[in-house]
């Protein structure tokens, strides 16, 4: 039996809560353990729900924004994923909710049932974009990749291709048939390599380098 995904929800609008948490807690395998209305709120008690997944809104009021309460939640709780989910898609905004941290960026216009992939994706540690957020991220990285190392060496190239497709440590090292710790230094060398801060971003260069299309991952 699958373990139950444990979600906080972080947003000022408490009707907002309020309907996530209902709909979410519709499916079994999901658990609101925590809501919060602000940074603030969200950091102060994050070590006590030690959720798998954050819904985070990156507008909020408060000294903290969502961007970087994104950047202290990964901090304080390093095994935590969070989905941003906003009305914001600006290209900026985006990649800084990713450099922060976040592993998906959900709009609030979406339909629900990409929110919920994105939050059983976050919990297995993959990442969920859709096209708009990809080509605003690859055009960033368009930008400077240039100037980033690419010397991988043939197995960290083998390990970002799985990297890049969701697959997890577990996943990969079955594949590979090494052990996840082998995988796990693979996956250190290749985001200190190419100048990344996390498997979401490791997603988009493998696409700008051709290593996946977009036809390969989940959108």
């Amino acid at each position: 039996m699958n373990e139950t995904i444990r979600v906080v929800l972080v947003d000022d609008h408490q009707v907002v809560r309020h309907g996530l948490c209902t709909y979410l807690e519709s499916f079994p395998d999901l658990e609101v353990v925590g809501q919060a209305s602000s940074g603030e709120e969200a950091l102060a008690h994050i070590e006590l729900w030690l959720p798998n997944v954050v819904v985070m809104d990156l507008l909020m009021p408060g000294g903290i924004d969502g961007i970087e309460t994104i950047r202290r939640v990964c901090k304080l709780a390093p095994s935590t994923h969070i989905v941003a989910l906003t009305s914001y898609t600006d290209e900026a905004r985006v990649i800084a909710a990713l450099r922060a941290g976040a592993i998906g960026y959900v709009r609030k216009d979406a339909l629900p049932e990409v929110l919920l992939d994105a939050i059983r994706s976050a919990a297995r540690g993959q990442s969920l974009l859709d096209p708009g957020i990809a080509d605003a991220v690859l055009k960033e990285l368009s930008q400077t990749s240039a100037a980033r190392s690419t010397s991988l060496s043939e197995r960290e190239q083998e390990v970002l291709q799985h990297l890049a497709l969701g697959r997890t440590n577990r996943e990969i090292s079955e594949l590979m048939i090494v052990s996840p710790e082998t995988v796990k230094t693979h996956v250190g060398n290749i985001l200190t390599k190419l100048q990344l801060a996390h498997r979401a971003q490791a997603v988009i260069y493998a696409l700008k380098q051709g290593m996946i299309s977009l036809d390969d991952i989940d959108l």
